[in-house]
């Protein structure tokens, strides 16, 4: 389709309200188990077609661009039939931008995963995992006791402080030689 056609269909849909984006909402009525407190980023994938095999618990945060892959039609040309396996992620759980969770993957509660890890096996409470493939780093509550010793009045800044709430210049520029003198700057 010429780009003048496309361009003219992506404003027609816009002014229609007509979208091809999968919302979590239609992806919870063709079976999808969300719980409370759930964020996603953008350019995140949760598979459409088999969204029933997903179950996500409480208080779980994807980053932009992470799929949760339910299906692997890799067989479908030689078998004709696609593998469907269940998915499920566990309570207060992250998930690192660009990460892809493989079909059969159960995460457990406390988890983190690092950015662009493949996670082909179980992550088992209170694990962070990393890598292509994620491989096992260190468990949840020894590194977040490390990182809370790092916090100081200095490097630790509230909610004033987030892109929502129009940072000035100047409390950027704060932000960012405290990120540089303490290696670090926490943001609320």
């Amino acid at each position: 389709m010429p780009k003048p056609l496309r361009l003219f269909k992506k404003i027609v849909k816009r002014v229609l309200g007509i979208s091809n984006d999968i919302t979590i909402e239609r992806l919870k009525k063709k079976g999808l188990k969300v719980g409370t407190n759930f964020h996603m980023q953008q350019g995140c994938t949760i598979d459409e077609s088999h969204s029933y095999h997903i179950e996500i618990g409480d208080d779980v945060s994807l980053a932009p661009n992470v799929h949760i892959l339910a299906h692997d039609a890799s067989t479908w040309w030689f078998l004709e039939h696609s593998k469907i396996k269940n998915v499920k992620i566990g309570n207060r759980v992250f998930i690192g931008s660009g990460s892809i969770i493989m079909p059969g993957i159960t995460l457990g509660n406390d988890v983190i995963i690092g950015a662009g890890s493949v996670v082909t096996k179980d992550v088992p409470d209170n694990c962070i995992h990393a890598g292509n493939p994620a491989r096992f780093i260190q468990h949840t509550d020894e590194y977040i006791a490390a990182e809370k010793a790092k916090m100081n009045v200095e490097n630790t800044f509230g909610e004033a402080f987030s892109e929502k709430y129009n940072v000035s210049l100047q409390d950027k520029e704060l932000l960012k030689q405290m990120a540089a003198k303490h290696g670090t700057a926490y943001l609320k």
